[in-house]
């Protein structure tokens, strides 16, 4: 068996980024079931860095991470872990009081925001369609970010590695129980005893907390799922921006590698597992594009789907659970896990170890009582 102070279950951006963090305190060994990082959520996201979703404490969180984007540890060896590239969010006539409300939300995190018309949006982005049936007005925020998952994981990784942690996969929990001093977790190829076990088990936490006799939060997994397809031929659509609509049942779009990837923004609940794109979703996605410009989705070139697990105030929870001893929950990132990482690390670290509060969440209005699991249960 193996003795070690804190044990990460879960390799996906959560779990590997707190775990760089943790490592340089304590020894830290993170396990993952699968055979690499970020396989289910983190690995299939579009990982675009915007203010366009969340409530206050999201986007604190995601305006606090732009430190570790800008100037990763170590990351003078590593490629960039981020692109500059423009968001858009347009309303139709019908949705114009959600783009005011959001465009009120997003001023209070960037000062890169601003208005455009029919002619504006239609020059930024030239197959939108306009006018009376389609968008009439549009935000623009320049402080976009195209994200690099996999750079974003590695960077970690290699993070908690220079700091003495481990990271080991096909480790698949199998048990999981307090002894009274230490949490004993075994897996498929080894035993462990932790003074701390954190659950960043991402669509498993809660199913991994029944089975360490730990009250659930009520997490919600919720499939996602993104297309791609080949704009038309000699269209240029590398500059162009992240789009999205304001309203819930649109779609949002981006170039990627020379595609054009999709996604209807589904939000379909499902077990914690594989999960794979359904007919009904793929198709959703490219008729919300034909919908909404003049583009023809002729053929879907690549499909997937990932899953986004929230809890009921769909903000992302850290902290020691109250009816277990070293047990700490660092889940729920829902669509934002990428994009917050870095804080939410931040934070993980000062709950974990009681230090004191971070001053940059503290400048960003992030505050300990948002994002512990006990707001949960009151």
């Amino acid at each position: 068996m193996k003795r070690i102070d804190v044990l990460v279950i879960g390799g996906g951006i959560a779990g590997v980024s707190a775990a760089a963090r943790f490592a340089q305190r304590t020894d830290t060994v993170l396990i993952e079931q699968e055979s690499a990082l970020g396989y289910h959520s983190s690995g299939r996201s579009a990982t675009f860095y915007h203010f366009g979703i969340g409530d206050d404490a999201v986007r604190g969180l995601t305006a606090a991470s732009r430190f570790f984007f800008s100037d990763p540890p170590g990351g003078e060896d590593l490629p960039p872990l981020w692109q500059t590239k423009s968001a858009m969010f347009f309303a139709t006539s019908e949705t114009m009081d959600q783009l005011t409300a959001l465009e009120a939300e997003m001023r209070r995190f960037s000062d890169n925001i601003s208005q455009v018309g029919p002619s504006e949006m239609q020059a930024i982005v030239p197959v939108l369609k306009v006018g009376s049936g389609g968008a009439v007005a549009g935000l623009v925020d320049t402080a976009g970010r195209k994200l690099d998952a996999d750079l974003l994981l590695q960077a970690n990784a290699r993070a908690l590695r220079a700091a003495g942690g481990e990271i080991h996969f096909h480790a698949g929990v199998t048990g999981i129980a307090h002894d009274g001093s230490d949490w004993i977790v075994d897996t498929v190829g080894e035993s462990y005893a932790a003074r701390i076990v954190v659950n960043a088990a991402g669509a498993w936490a809660d199913e991994l907390a029944v089975m360490a006799g730990v009250r659930p939060l009520g997490l919600m997994p919720l499939r996602r799922t993104i297309i791609g397809f080949d704009p038309p031929k000699g269209l240029d659509v590398s500059n162009w921006p992240f789009l999205k609509t304001v309203f819930d049942d649109g779609f949002y779009m981006l170039p990627d590698a020379g595609r054009l990837l999709a996604s209807p923004m589904d939000v379909t609940p499902s077990p914690a597992c594989d999960v794979q794109p359904e007919d009904y979703e793929t198709a959703l996605a490219a008729w919300r594009v034909e919908e909404a410009t003049t583009l023809s989705v002729d053929r879907i070139a690549l499909k997937w789907a990932g899953l986004r697990s929230f809890v009921a105030d769909k903000v992302p929870t850290a902290g020691f659970a109250t009816d277990a001893p070293g047990f700490f929950w660092l889940a729920g990132q829902g669509g934002y896990g990428l994009q917050t990482s870095p804080a939410m690390a931040l934070a993980a670290e000062a709950l974990l170890f009681d230090l004191p509060w971070p001053e940059l969440l503290r400048e960003h209005g992030v505050q300990p009582h948002q994002i512990r699991p006990e707001r949960l249960f009151i």
